[in-house]
């Protein structure tokens, strides 16, 4: 800004959209003429192109434009729902419902399976509750791989499925659309007159 361009020339983008290559002192000069400042913009062009504008404004619209992009984000979050190898059809249902909830907002889901005691050996019910979810949550998100155990716990995480964005289709005109009507109509009165 102003003084502080380590650049011999630059390139001045006036308010007005007119443009000159100047020396460094000449465009702080009619900058300052103008009542503003000078502000690079782009350092690493060939010569750096700097803007005449009000330095303060200039700021507060960057901070502006930073927190609106911020808002736009979605941070995928992963939300866990637990089960145990000998989970009621009731309990599955009220679960698998919070999964879809989650699934739905953009999150991610990690179902997990806890055995307690000798229920370890039968790693085969839970492995069997954790496809069960996946094929009842197969429209709305993809598993990450398959159930996986570790330790006295067996877990699978879901991700949204990602939305596709369909092309919007030509509208024909009305007109079109009334000729392109009347013509079968035409054509199937004449042939039961005939």
């Amino acid at each position: 800004m102003n003084e502080t361009i380590r650049a011999r020339e630059v390139r001045v983008v006036f308010p007005d959209g007119s443009t000159e290559v100047l020396p460094t002192p000449v465009g702080v000069r009619k900058a300052k003429d103008l009542g503003l400042d000078l502000v690079v913009v782009a350092p690493t062009a060939v010569p750096p192109v700097a803007k005449v504008i009000d330095y303060g404004e200039y700021t507060y619209q960057e901070k502006k434009r930073k927190n609106e992009a911020k808002k736009k984000q979605h941070r995928i979050e992963i939300k866990e729902v637990k089960f145990r190898p000998n989970t009621d059809e009731h309990d599955y249902d009220f679960k698998k419902n919070h999964a879809v909830r989650f699934l739905e907002e953009g999150n991610k889901v990690k179902a997990t399976v806890f055995f307690r005691g000798r229920e370890v050996t039968h790693a085969n019910l839970g492995d069997k509750l954790l496809r069960q979810l996946i094929g009842d949550l197969k429209e709305l998100g993809d598993p990450e791989g398959l159930p996986r155990m570790e330790g006295r716990t067996m877990h699978v995480i879901i991700g949204p499925k990602k939305k596709k964005v369909a092309a919007p289709k030509p509208k024909q005109p009305a007109a079109a659309e009334a000729v392109g009507e009347a013509q079968p109509a035409e054509a199937g009165g004449s042939s039961a007159s005939a």
